[in-house]
């Protein structure tokens, strides 16, 4: 038997539940009714708590949402990374990352709605944790190219611009595809999307041939 089964929860189990309990609240309310119309009443009302319960946790709308934004960026990279980590040819690696920043989207609307068009719809106060959102899934972009330069897949390029480059074309797709009135599925983006960033980078046209049958999963 584990230590802790049987005994009931000890007040900082139950403090961190309640705080997850508010958080995922929060998430349905924000992707629902958008950042600005949100009010902590909802928040409260939809955590089955207090207004003071949510104020406990978190002292302010804006802290919630900020805590939302890294939370969801950070579960999103955890998938990018062992997706990634499934590869070893670096060409490979940087695919299967545009491949599951898609198909993550494309099975979590809200997820994207939150971080592509809430975020950037927040006002200037959320400039730098957008800002760090973009810079962080950029940089994760610019070291799989690092390794796609270093193992002769690729000529030398600016991997950091690259980066930015490719988040910056996956950022307007997504984008995009949340705002316009029945949108085609994001899928069907894929393999244009992947044809013309591996261009971008220099990969060659047979390379792009032998794999441009590949899907979102």
């Amino acid at each position: 038997m584990s230590p802790n089964e049987g005994r009931p929860p000890t007040q900082a189990e139950r403090s961190r539940s309640r705080r997850e309990q508010i958080l995922d609240a929060a998430f349905h309310t924000f992707t629902r009714r958008g950042y600005r119309d949100t009010v902590m009443d909802e928040i409260a009302a939809a955590a089955d708590t207090s207004k003071g319960g949510v104020y406990f946790h978190f002292p302010t709308k804006e802290a919630i949402f900020r805590e939302l934004v890294r939370t969801t960026a950070n579960r999103l990279a955890a998938k990018v990374e062992q997706a990634v980590a499934e590869h070893t040819d670096p060409i490979a690696r940087a695919d299967a990352a545009l491949r599951t920043v898609l198909a993550t989207f494309a099975g979590h609307r809200t997820m994207a709605r939150l971080l592509f068009v809430d975020a950037m719809g927040a006002g200037r106060v959320f400039n730098a944790e957008t800002n760090a959102l973009h810079d962080r899934f950029a940089g994760m972009i610019a070291s799989y190219l690092d390794e796609a330069v270093s193992a002769g897949a690729i000529p030398p390029i600016d991997t950091a611009l690259s980066g930015v480059a490719w988040f910056g074309a996956l950022n307007e797709v997504v984008a995009r595809w949340l705002l316009v009135d029945e949108a085609p599925p994001l899928e069907t983006a894929y393999p244009t999307l992947r044809a013309l960033l591996l261009r971008s980078v220099g990969v060659d046209e047979a390379r792009i041939a032998d794999d441009s049958a590949g899907s979102v999963p």
